[in-house]
């Protein structure tokens, strides 16, 4: 080896060196300041933001042998709904939920006289539509057990016997609005109308007529 290579590989050296050492990141010293200890009550004067008020007035225990005990309503009980309600025993289902407030009992329709075979019964909610129903007896046997009264007329025919034959509807409910109401029309068996009337029923009243068969 020739003195000019040996100077050759001498500066070749020196510059790998440089560029090496200027790739390195500068390092400087990390100054950890002293941290500041968090007041766990709550100092409510020094800070502009809103301040929530604690919820938890006991400590709480992190001794897993003593639970917290579980706590729903510290300084109150609990009482059953309506616990001092006075409700009229009289007053049907219907009108404790809301209705008019007023009873209507068993309501006398009246008497008619027919000498056919059998009527025909219709009858229908003459005031709102509201889904009242009744349920229809014949001398004390049920003959339809839930009419639904709509704005027009539906009914049954009624087969008679010598005599006093007794008709009762009993108000099953009183639809969205107290009370129970409906027309009830009274057809022979040629189709002439023998009798109108209306009715105004609380749940479990009944409206009755008695029709005479001669």
């Amino acid at each position: 080896m020739n003195n000019y290579t040996f100077l050759f590989l001498c500066f070749l050296l020196c510059g790998i060196s440089a560029i090496a050492q200027t790739d390195l990141p500068t390092q400087k010293p990390l100054k950890i300041g002293v941290v500041k200890k968090e007041d766990p009550k709550g100092d409510t004067k020094k800070s502009p933001l809103l301040n929530m008020p604690s919820l938890i007035k006991e400590p709480v225990s992190l001794d897993l042998d003593k639970p917290n005990p579980v706590k729903m309503l510290p300084d109150e009980e609990l009482v059953q709904a309506g616990a001092g309600l006075k409700i009229d025993p009289r007053i049907g289902p219907g009108e404790r939920l809301g209705g008019s407030g007023q009873y209507f009992p068993d309501q006398y329709l009246g008497d008619v006289r027919s000498e056919g075979d059998f009527i025909g019964i219709v009858c229908r909610d003459h005031e709102y539509v509201d889904g009242d129903r009744v349920k229809i007896w014949v001398n004390d046997k049920v003959v339809e057990n839930n009419l639904l009264l709509t704005a027009g007329f539906r009914g049954i025919n009624v087969d008679l016997q010598s005599g006093f034959n007794k008709i009762e509807f009993e108000a099953l409910n009183h639809g969205s609005s107290a009370p129970n109401t409906a027309q009830v029309d009274v057809y022979d068996d040629k189709g002439n109308l023998l009798y109108s009337n209306k009715w105004l029923l609380s749940s479990g009243s009944k409206a009755s007529l008695i029709v005479t068969k001669d």
